[in-house]
This record gives structure tokens, C-alpha cells and sequence, in this order.
């Protein structure tokens, strides 16, 4: 049993050092620590410039969506690890998500195939809030039945599709495979 701990407790300590070295690579790679324009906001619900760079928007659903998934994937490849080892994992691949999605190709990838035309990438302080909404979604999907997760998974898809015109679902077609009629709508907003 105390083994069982001190695997679970490693794994939520290396899920924090990971945090830290992904804050400390978004910094290196020039990333702003806040939004450039001088200010900071809980929440940032237009669709423009100041998208991404605050600490919540409308795409923060999509990162507790990610949770969600993560916690799933993460159970079926580590089912007999505890949950501080499966949280790590998470952490980690949502943070390479991070440090992807804030490089020079996806960040043209997203203005050339999706709506976020004037995309610049992520403020670090958004980036980190990104990983916690994730593990957000994640603790929350390790405490609810599956069919809470679900049914939350898919209000807050729907949820971002009306408010905005996107959510997770648009965002990884549109970046995997862009469709020009989907992209049209998206901007009729």
C-alpha cells in the first residue's frame, strides 16, 4: 500500500516538474508571458487578437475535453498504475500539445486552414491555464461516471459550437482536413 502512494505522489511531483519545464520552453522559444496588450483576464470570450492570450476562452472547453480523453487513453495504457502516474502522462502529452501548437508550422497551419486568421500562438499564461484545464477535465473524469463524462464532454461541445462556431471536433477536422464550406460558415459568425 505504501508503495502504491509514493508511485502516486511521484507521479503528480513529476506532473508539476513537467509544468515547470514546459513554462520554462515556452519562455525560451519567446513566447509572451502575458497578453501583448498590457493586461490580464479571467475570461476573454471575443474571438479576436486578445483569443489565446488571456487565462480562459472559449477554447478552454476544448482542453477540459482534453482531460477528459487523456484520463480514458491514460487508463487503458496504465490501468494498473495509480493516478499520479496516469495525471503525469497527461500533463505530458498535453504539454508537447503546448509547445506544438506554439510553433512557427502550426501557427501558420492554423491561420492558412482554419477561422483564426490572425492566430499568433499562445501567451504562456494561457498555455499554462490550457494544462490545467485539462487536468481539470482529467480529475473530473477520474471522480464521474463515464456517462457524466460523456454527456459533459459533449455539452461543452456544443456549447462552444453555438457560442463561436468551433470546438475540438471543427478544430482537429479543420486542421487535419480542411473543408473550404465548413471554414465559410465558421465565418459567418
Amino acid at each position: 500500500m505504501r508503495r502504491k502512494a509514493l508511485r502516486n505522489r511521484r507521479g503528480f511531483v513529476a506532473a508539476g516538474i513537467i509544468v515547470l519545464l514546459t513554462c520554462a520552453l515556452l519562455f525560451l522559444m519567446a513566447r509572451p508571458p502575458i497578453c501583448t496588450c498590457g493586461h490580464v483576464d479571467l475570461w476573454h470570450g471575443a474571438l479576436d487578437s486578445g483569443n489565446s492570450q488571456h487565462i480562459a476562452d472559449w477554447y478552454s472547453l476544448s482542453h477540459v475535453i482534453h482531460g477528459f480523453i487523456f484520463y480514458a487513453g491514460a487508463l487503458a495504457l496504465m490501468r494498473r498504475q495509480p493516478l499520479g502516474p496516469r495525471f503525469a502522462l497527461a500533463v505530458l502529452v498535453e504539454s508537447i500539445w503546448e509547445i506544438l501548437e506554439n510553433s512557427p508550422i502550426i501557427i501558420d497551419r492554423y491561420r492558412a486552414a482554419t477561422i483564426a486568421l490572425g492566430y499568433s500562438g499562445d501567451s504562456i499564461l494561457n498555455s499554462m491555464s490550457d494544462i490545467g484545464m485539462m487536468a481539470l477535465g482529467f480529475l473530473i473524469a477520474a471522480r464521474a461516471p463515464v456517462a457524466v463524462t460523456v454527456c459533459l464532454g459533449l455539452a461543452l461541445e456544443l456549447i462552444a459550437l453555438l457560442a463561436i462556431r468551433d470546438n475540438l471536433t471543427l478544430n482537429v477536422l479543420m486542421l487535419a482536413w480542411p473543408i473550404e464550406a465548413v471554414k465559410s460558415w465558421q465565418s459567418a459568425v
